[in-house]
């Protein structure tokens, strides 16, 4: 197992409240977050931890990205912090619907937050559809 990249402490230190439960949520969802982000790297060929101990800018860009994605799974998993991405209402015969942006109570990097640290790149391909001869 490598490096954690971050602490319940760092999650803290935002003024983010965690109860007890929420805090041995955090301590594993930080292990997995940091096992999920070095996978991610060593997809696109880059060793996090090598570029962790080389860069501390990059470092803390690093403990940010896993930080805000424990913060997201961490409020998806208690039921007081529900973020909605939509919601409607209907006022003739009540009708009343939402979507909540976490639903799954999965961990998840933003397309944003990859490509911030170089792990997502803008790619581009053709496919030839007569053959090559």
């Amino acid at each position: 197992m490598g490096a954690v990249y971050a602490k319940v402490t760092d999650i803290t230190a935002l003024g983010i409240p965690l109860t007890v439960q929420q805090k041995s949520a955090a301590e594993e969802l930080l292990k997995t977050a940091s096992s999920k982000l070095r996978l991610h790297g060593k997809r696109v060929g880059m060793d996090i931890d090598k570029m962790c101990s080389a860069d501390s800018d990059f470092s803390e860009a690093v403990k940010s990205v896993v930080v805000q994605a424990v913060v997201r799974a961490v409020n998806s998993i208690s039921n007081v912090n529900m973020s909605a991405t939509q919601s409607s209402e209907t006022i003739g015969s009540y009708s009343y619907s939402m979507v909540y942006a976490n639903a799954g109570q999965s961990l998840y990097f933003l397309r944003n937050e990859l490509k911030e640290l170089g792990l997502k790149r803008q790619t581009y391909g053709a496919v030839e559809i007569y053959g090559t001869e």
